[in-house]
């Protein structure tokens, strides 16, 4: 029995009538939609060598312990989901989930990213816990939620990485009205704005034009020139300094076995044993908010590729939903005890889906390709932030696509579904979003005399969103409560 044939049985190609090059096809056009990841999250999580200036120790995770992550995090994932799901979805350390792990948990809230793994590592032990068959409480509640509000999800997570990304381009900047435009009448020929400009517009045109990897390509195009010019990057992080000059690697670094960084691995679990009653609190309030973040990331995700792949039945029902979960969960898991935040299934599994991948082996593909990326370690580090930055501009506005299955005509559903979407980009925060969105649903109904329409799920969900927000069990009291302890 041949390869083609042993494959063609275990992922039954003539049953989803597709063939051995068609899904291996499938694969490489997901991975190369994604692989940005392996920049993008290394740079995320090491906060763009950010030092703390009272003690000169940089905040986040070191580059290549966050890509060693990453890559095993996406393989472990990927691996999971073909072989056992057999779905063709691609996972990876989720983009938005990792902006609220660096900016929010880390960098604005002070905690330390160890002490954060931690709190991803719970979440996820939690998650596997109950997307179990045997529980199901994962698929139920999502299940119970609005299509709308699921379709909106997407759609907010999309605006937050078009939001982030414009920052990290130089467009978007803090101003007298909280935001204003970039300074661009001082660009010149060796801005990393200006490139940033050009690489969004040839992603995009490329897109349009139907070239499959057009995202890498426009990385890799303004990476080249950005090295030959000398580029200035002016990354959140650099600007302080004045900037940054990109300069290309040295040959022998292209290549290298750097990425094989194990500082991070475990760092999770000693933070864990290292919990008190000084930072319980902290701990318990970061876990449950990345829990509530994961739950709604994941299955708005998961329903959007889910509904593009035709795996969405005609009772609004996900097609193997607790394997697809239980893997989401058992990357999250492997993830950050390697040293990343929260892995998840990625929209950009779209992109092989339309290629005809239709089987497991996509994502197993996808998986293997990741891990090499372990061996560009030198690479990697050397492509500038706004030769990136334009990838999540342009994976924002494809996460956008959905808004149109929203019924804008329903103002019962229209007015929660907008609450979503804006409340992400605006708060600097998915959980704040979904939250709301929750809330303001439910408000909706009773305003207009509908309590009959309010499922179970969704009373519990705004019951315990208003107590966060106002209390009795809000940050405040939540912080104070386990403070005592």
């Amino acid at each position: 029995m041949g390869l083609d044939e042993t494959l063609g049985n275990y992922f039954k190609f003539e049953e989803n009538d597709t063939t051995l090059q068609g899904e291996l096809r499938a694969g490489v056009t997901t991975f190369l939609t994604m692989a940005y990841i392996l920049v993008v999250n290394p740079n995320f999580l090491n906060l763009g060598f950010t030092i703390d200036p009272e003690t000169g120790v940089g905040l986040g995770i070191p580059f290549n312990q966050a890509l060693f992550a990453t890559a095993m995090a996406a393989f472990v994932g990927c691996t999971i989901m073909g072989l056992w799901a057999k779905q063709p979805y691609a996972l990876a350390p989720g983009m938005g989930l990792n902006a609220y792990f660096a900016f929010t948990v880390v960098l604005g809230m002070g905690i330390p990213w160890d002490l954060a793994l931690a709190a991803v590592l719970v979440e996820g032990v939690l998650f596997l816990i109950i997307s179990l068959p045997q529980v199901g409480w994962r698929s139920k509640m999502i299940n119970a939620i609005p299509r709308d509000l699921k379709i909106a999800t997407m759609a907010g997570i999309g605006m937050f990485l078009a939001h982030i990304g414009l920052q990290e381009m130089g467009w978007v900047i803090g101003g007298a009205t909280l935001v204003d435009i970039g300074p661009h009448g001082t660009w010149t020929h060796r801005s990393g704005e200006l490139w940033a400009m050009i690489g969004l517009f040839s992603i995009g045109i490329m897109m349009a034009r139907g070239v499959k990897g057009a995202i890498i390509y426009g990385i890799a195009g303004v990476t080249a020139i950005a090295w030959i010019l000398g580029a200035l990057d002016m990354h959140v992080a650099d600007a302080y300094n004045g900037g940054a000059l990109v300069t290309a690697p040295a040959v022998g670094d292209i290549v290298s076995l750097d990425g094989f960084d194990l500082g991070a691995v475990g760092a999770a679990l000693s933070a864990l044993g290292e919990i008190d009653g000084d930072t319980i609190g902290a701990f318990l309030l970061v876990m449950i908010t990345f829990m509530f973040v994961d739950i709604f990331d994941t299955a708005g995700t998961l329903y959007g590729v889910g509904m593009m792949a035709g795996k969405v039945d005609e009772d609004d029902n996900l097609e193997g939903a607790d394997e697809a979960f239980m893997s989401d969960a058992a990357a999250t898991i492997v993830g950050a005890l390697c040293g990343t935040s929260t892995t998840t299934t990625y929209i950009e599994s779209a992109a092989g889906i339309e290629e005809g991948g239709k089987t497991g082996l996509v994502a197993v593909v996808v998986g293997v390709l990741m891990l090499m990326g372990l061996f560009l370690s030198g690479l990697l580090q050397s492509i500038p932030a706004f030769a990136v930055a334009p990838a999540l501009v342009v994976v924002g506005a494809m996460m956008m696509r959905g808004a149109a299955d929203i019924n804008w005509n329903d103002k019962e559903l229209a007015i929660p579904a907008f609450i979503t979407i804006v409340m992400m980009p605006l708060t600097y925060s998915i959980a704040d979003g979904i939250a709301w969105g929750i809330i303001s649903y439910v408000v909706m109904k009773l305003g207009t005399g509908k309590m009959d329409q309010i499922n179970t799920v969704m009373g519990v969900l705004c019951a315990l969103m208003v107590m966060f927000y106002l209390g009795p069990g809000n940050e405040t009291t939540f912080e104070w409560i386990f403070g005592m302890l």
